[in-house]
């Protein structure tokens, strides 16, 4: 059997495995996350987090989304990760973790994890991309995975899966497509959001590297100031915190609520047919 964390960063449920002494012996691990991650048949969440030895930090993950596909960064997940690690006698409050985009800094404070990020990159804050016959108005920016941002003036009743899926899969972004984020600045220091994130292939109840991303592009628009409260679709709040630069952004932060939900043991039957 398989020992686990199941945790939720803000509304994003992550399946967690600490794995440093090499013990995960599953035949194909793309299949194996496919198969826990697909709800009411199995645990059930939006990615999986292996915990592994790291030469050179508290320890390195091995991030999947739900799909099976692995990517560099998830900042909810990452925030998951640490409070897992802090749990499990991994790390102290203050660690380090080796991802695929670099190495990633956290503080645990009870419940509550503030992430630092990778520096974001390439940044383009005004695009025009043609979606389903209409011209759209983008910005995007890497934050450790790639994301786009269009603002909408009503976010509770824009259909968020279609011209999410519209932009995710868009030629602009090809071939490793984007993640989409709806955003709506309320007032210089918060903004809601709502995010189609790739991988998942439908909105999340939160997206923590797309909150990062629709609050950098705000602030390059001039419509916030550090730090901003994001709230998302769970309802709950995340907060970003950065400097920006004469050419973009420095010390970019994630912070908010991290929760345990439960741990097991995972049979094989979750998982093998």
């Amino acid at each position: 059997m398989i020992e686990f964390f199941k945790m939720s960063g803000s509304g994003n449920d992550f399946i967690l495995i600490d794995n440093r002494d090499q013990s995960l012996a599953v035949p194909d691990v793309v299949e194996f996350v496919k198969a826990v991650c697909e709800r009411k048949v199995s645990v059930g969440a939006d990615g999986l987090i292996i915990i592994e030895n790291s030469p050179r930090a508290d320890f390195r993950w091995r991030f999947f989304n739900a799909d099976g596909s692995e990517v560099d960064m998830c900042g909810n997940g990452g925030r998951c990760a640490a409070r897992f690690a802090f749990i499990k006698g991994i790390a102290g409050e203050k660690m380090s973790f080796e991802t695929g985009a670099g190495l990633i800094d956290a503080e645990v404070k009870d419940d509550v994890v503030k992430l630092r990020l990778t520096e974001p990159y390439d940044l383009k804050p005004e695009q025009q991309i043609a979606v389903e016959g209409q011209s759209l108005a983008v910005g995007s920016i890497n934050t450790g995975v790639p994301h786009v941002v269009h603002y909408v003036e009503d976010i509770e009743p824009y259909d968020v899966f279609r011209v999410g899926r519209a932009i995710r899969y868009h030629e602009a972004y090809q071939p490793a497509g984007t993640n989409a984020n709806f955003a709506k600045v309320d007032d210089r220091h918060a903004i809601t959001v709502r995010t189609y994130e790739r991988g998942v292939e439908d909105e999340t109840l939160a997206c923590g590297t797309g909150s990062v991303a629709s609050v950098l592009i705000s602030a390059v628009k001039g419509l916030v100031d550090s730090p901003v409260d994001v709230k998302v679709r769970s309802g709950e709040t995340l907060t970003v915190h950065f400097r920006k630069t004469g050419d973009g952004f420095a010390n970019v932060y994630l912070e908010g609520r991290v929760r345990v939900v439960y741990e097991g043991r995972l049979w094989e039957e979750a998982y093998g047919g």
